[in-house]
Parts: C-alpha cells; structure tokens; sequence
C-alpha cells in the first residue's frame, strides 16, 4: 500500500542490473563489461554481489518488457538486495514512468543505488529523488534527441539513394549495395517460377532441399520467402516509412516490371491458402464440363462391388461442379491428358510454344511516365514545404499526377507474364522434366497449353478393347 514502510533490506547485499539496447558487436560483451565495472564498484563499496541481472539486445525507451528487470523488481519487493548497481542510470530507466515504479519500490525499503558513472542516488530523501528524476528527463532527451538525427540521416540517405541501414537484406552483403551473386541468382530464379505458376510454398521447399537458407540461417517458409520477393529493394527502389521513395544506388536483382507482375501475382486473392481453395489434384477448376460448360472438381467415393475394387478402397473422380453432368476416374483422366502434355513438349517444333500469344506490353512507356509522375509529385512537394502553395493548391495539382503514376504501376503489375513450358521445351527427358515439376506448375502448364473438355463416356468396352473412352476427352491447343 502507499506510504506503507518496510523493514529495510541489509546494504552490504547487493545485485548488479545490465542492459544493452543494441548488441552490435554480438555475444553481449557490452554486457560483459558493465558488470566488470559494477563489480570493480562493489569492491571498492565492500560490497556482496548476490545476483547479476542482464537484458541484452533491450531498449528501456521502447517500453517493451525486460525480463531480468522485471525480476530483479519482484526480487527487491521481496527484500532480497540492499543495494542495486548499475553503470549508469540510464541503464535502469529511460521512461519516467519507470523511474516512478523503481522510486516506489526502493525509497519504502530504503534500497541504495549506486552507478559507476552517475555517482550515488540517495531515493531515502526529496533531493535524491529530485537529482533521480532530473537523470531520467536528460536520459529521455538524449534518447529523443539520438531518434531525431538518426531520422534525419536516413532520410537524408534516401534522398541520396543511399541504403538507410538494418539487419542484411537478403541478396546483398552488410553494406546493403554490394550484392551476393547466389542470393540474386534464387531471387531471380523464385520470381520466374512463381510468374511461371509454381506456387510459394514450393519454391521455398525447394531452396530447403537444395541446401539454401535465408540471410539468418534460418528454413525457408512461403510467408518468408512471399516477404522477401515483395521488397522494392530488389527492383532496385528505395523504400522509406513503408513507401516507395525512388531509385536506389544499388543495382535491382529483378527489372521493375518482373518484380511489378511477381507482386500482382502475390497479392492475387485467389492464390491465398485456404482450406477450400488449395488444389490437391491436376485438373480440379481447368477441365470443362461438355454438356453444361462448367469446371469439374475432384470427388472421392467408397468403391462398388460390380467394380471389382476391394471393399473401402476409394475412388477417386471427376465430377461436374454445377450439375454433375460428368463423371470419370480420376488417375486416368489425368494420366491421359498428361501424356498428350508430354507428346506435344517432345515433338521437334515444341519451341514455337515459347512464342508469345499476345503483344507484349510496352514497359518503357509505363516506366517513362513512372518516372515523370514521381518527379512532378517531388517538386509540388518541395513547393507546398517552401510555401509557394497551399493545400488545396497542392492536393489539385497531384490529382493528374498521381492518376498518372498510378495507371503505370497497373500496366507494369500486368507487364511480365514468364511461359511456364520454359525448361520443359528442349529437355533431354521431357516426361522426367515434368515428372520433377511441382503441381502448382503443372496445372500452369496445362491451364496454358491446352483447354480439356470432358463428355460424358459411352458404356461398356471400347473398339480398342479398353474401358477408356478417349473420344469422350476433348483436347484444343490453344
């Protein structure tokens, strides 16, 4: 309770409290040198330091917990120290709030803090407790004061196209501008599989597979690998406050219209995993309905006894989504469209199927009014902060420009569209070079080369002697 005094704990008992809030240099030797300097204090105090407390790599201004802090608290509540050392005592506190709590527990208990550099505080008496709180306003300041320049240097690093600092990007060493020839190479080789239809998850299982990891070490997952692909760095644009904020000095991984058409893709809702939209079979929304037109869905039923498959084996098939028009096996129809899929990648003119169907977008245009629309919204910036125009002046005249910028990055998110028979055409194997694809790439590559319609099958045995009715599989390349 407030005002409430307690038996005060022995001061010759004391515990050490060390906080770094940036370990730079790794392994917490700014740690390690607080304490040898708190206990060089201790000696000459003679003192017994009971416990260390350490939170490495913790700021005290972000108001995030310290764990070893917070401990030491409860500790001192509980009347185990009579004495706190400290290096300084911005090492305890940042944030008045937290000086105001640390008061509340030390000044009842007439606990006694001593720093190496700060000197004794006395929280016993008014004029202690005033120098202690004199302390925390000047170690708020400077920590306000440090924010501020290292706001205005990165801001001023951004306008030079500079790397404004962080932990490693992947793709580029610790310098954020020289790059790392592997990790560029699978920035690229990720941005053309997934723009080739493989799916995230993929990819990142297949750089597991391969050995590779991410700039920590750690396991590459789709979310991880999704975040990494959508950084402006690796089109070679700044990014500032979660804006883009123009070229960068270093050079892009991926042109700015591939990494554009790779984000669209990303952010496409219909790639999102759900439970209802993952795809665990070929043909599942590709293959067509004959008599309706609608897509067909995989479906799975008990078997039947005049099919002679065993009791509770499954059958797996086909079936019209909208009326149930159509029905057929599964494993065959897809074994059947894949080996068409094959033929047609093994024959001498596969390569024509690398011709684009359509006229590519022009990307220099796009990128040209890009430029200038940023340009423009850069000067009417400057203008409102040198109070040439007001507001209203200022939100009229980036109407066009804006308009203008945003009509481009629509046509660069569209620019880029990679064939996914790419690495198929010209393989050696080709039915081993699209057994080693993923699903998500096969169903691109059959989405693409082909439209599949699917009739009703005529009863009964075959002219071929199969139960297969071929003619009733309907196949247009398109």
């Amino acid at each position: 309770m407030p005002g409430m005094r307690h038996d005060p704990a022995d001061p010759e008992l004391a515990c050490i409290y060390c906080r770094m809030s940036e370990d730079r240099e790794g392994g917490g030797l700014g740690i390690d040198r607080q304490r040898e300097d708190c206990e060089e204090l201790a000696a000459q105090l003679g003192l017994t330091v009971v416990r260390v407390y350490a939170d490495n790599d913790l700021s005290a201004y972000s108001g995030k917990p310290r764990p070893d802090y917070e401990q030491m608290l409860e500790d001192l509540r509980a009347g185990a120290y009579g004495t706190v050392l400290a290096w300084h005592t911005d090492r305890l506190h940042r944030r008045p709030v937290e000086l105001e709590e640390y008061i509340d527990v030390c000044e009842p208990r007439r606990i006694e803090t001593r720093t190496v550099k700060a000197g004794h505080l006395d929280l016993t008496t008014a004029t202690g407790r005033m120098i202690a709180r004199q302390l925390g306003v000047q170690a708020r300041y400077e920590v306000e004061r440090m924010i501020e320049r290292q706001r205005r240097a990165r801001e001023q690093k951004v306008q030079r196209g500079e790397w404004s600092g962080g932990p490693r990007p992947y793709g580029w060493e610790e310098d954020g501008v020289t790059p790392v020839p592997e990790e560029i190479t699978v920035i690229r080789e990720s941005t053309e599989a997934i723009l080739a239809g493989a799916s995230v998850r993929s990819v990142a299982a297949d750089l597991n597979l391969r050995g590779l990891r991410t700039s920590t070490g750690a396991l590459w997952e789709g979310s991880n690998l999704g975040q990494m692909l959508r950084r402006p760095r690796n089109a070679g644009i700044l990014q500032h406050r979660g804006q883009e904020a123009g070229p960068s000095e270093w050079d892009a991984a991926v042109d700015e219209p591939t990494w554009r058409s790779l984000c669209a893709v990303l952010d496409d809702p219909s790639r999102m995993p759900t439970a209802s939209n993952v795809r665990k079979h070929l043909g599942s929304g590709i293959y067509l309905c004959g008599p309706c037109g609608g897509t067909l869905k995989a479906n799975s039923k008990g078997a039947q006894k005049k099919k002679g498959l065993a009791p509770g084996t499954v059958r797996k098939e086909y079936k019209c989504r909208e009326k149930g028009c159509v029905t057929r096996d599964l494993d065959k129809l897809d074994k059947w469209v894949q080996s068409y899929i094959i033929k047609r990648l093994s024959r001498p003119d596969a390569a024509d199927l690398l011709a684009q169907r359509e006229d590519p977008v022009d990307t220099r245009e796009a990128q040209r009014d890009l430029r200038e629309s940023r340009a423009m919204l850069d000067e009417l910036a400057k203008a409102l902060g040198a109070g040439e125009m007001d507001m209203q002046e200022w939100r009229v005249a980036t109407a066009a420009a804006r308009a203008r910028r945003e009509k481009a990055e629509a046509t660069l998110r569209t620019a880029v569209q990679v064939n996914p028979v790419a690495g198929l055409v010209g393989a050696e194997d080709v039915a081993a070079a699209w057994g080693a694809l993923d699903l998500s790439r096969k169903r691109a590559v059959l989405d693409w080369m082909m439209t599949v319609t699917v009739y009703p099958a005529r009863p009964g045995r075959q002219p071929d002697g199969t139960y297969w009715d071929a003619d009733a599989v309907k196949i247009k390349w398109r």
